[in-house]
């Protein structure tokens, strides 16, 4: 075999080791474990995760509280919240601690340093839309969550100024509930559930989990998308060295 050709069998051969590094993996984060594994005692919302999970028990028990210890957060910093509407928040807390199907999309917090968060991670639209619509009643004082608290004995509240409203005020539309809430964790998807396009953050788990094959399919190497037309420059090349 000449040296050229060598090259070019090793030029379409795809990388799916680069993508195999984000499949089943934690994020480096304050309460996740260093490797996903099995966790029989996960309570509640976060047991569609205990054959698979980066959450301990612990943390998914500190999930479930009203005044989280996990992030000093108060779910409630404008009064109780609807059951149906704190469920979904609940729901996403767990699965951003438990699930380990969120590699394509976890990013440096800072340049350099070691802590992680996820970007854009794509919420099924049904997910969204239910999140939304199940929290129309309930209140906040803000749009994104992430920072810009008062604090006071350790825990979350209203900043002055920030009246609280209920979250269509601050959420106009379910997208707005989704992306900004989190400071863009979340994007909200158009595709719908089990369309292998989107992850859901609450799932069946006697139907297991859905979101292994998202992961699958978005870890997939960008450059393999654009492989025709690599490989057409790439073979043109080939002609001039020959």
């Amino acid at each position: 075999m000449e040296w050229w050709q060598l090259l070019l069998a090793l030029w379409i051969v795809p990388p799916t080791w680069a993508g195999d590094k984000l499949l089943n993996v934690c994020m480096k984060a304050k309460h996740h474990k260093r490797e996903p594994g099995p966790e029989d005692q996960l309570y509640e919302e976060c047991v569609p995760w205990k054959d698979n999970a980066c959450c301990t028990a612990h943390t998914s028990w500190e999930a479930h509280l009203d005044e989280a210890p996990l992030y000093s957060f108060s779910l409630v910093h404008c009064g109780l919240m609807t059951p149906d509407c704190q469920k979904h928040f609940i729901q996403a807390i767990c699965f951003h601690e438990c699930s380990p199907n969120l590699g394509p999309w976890i990013q440096q917090v800072a340049p350099g340093g070691q802590e992680e968060r996820i970007l854009d991670a794509p919420l099924c639209r049904e997910d969204c839309e239910q999140w939304w619509a199940d929290c129309q009643t309930s209140y906040t004082c803000k749009s994104n969550w992430h920072g810009g608290w008062a604090w006071s004995q350790g825990k979350s509240r209203c900043p002055a100024g920030a009246p609280c409203h209920p979250f269509p005020h601050y959420f106009p539309t379910p997208a707005d509930l989704c992306e900004k809430v989190w400071s863009n964790s979340f994007k909200a998807s158009p595709e719908h559930r089990n369309s292998g396009q989107c992850l859901q953050k609450w799932f069946e788990p006697s139907q297991g989990n859905p979101n292994v094959p998202v992961a699958r399919l978005f870890a997939s190497p960008a450059a393999s998308w654009d492989r025709p037309c690599s490989l057409t420059a790439f073979s043109l090349l080939l002609l001039l060295l020959s």
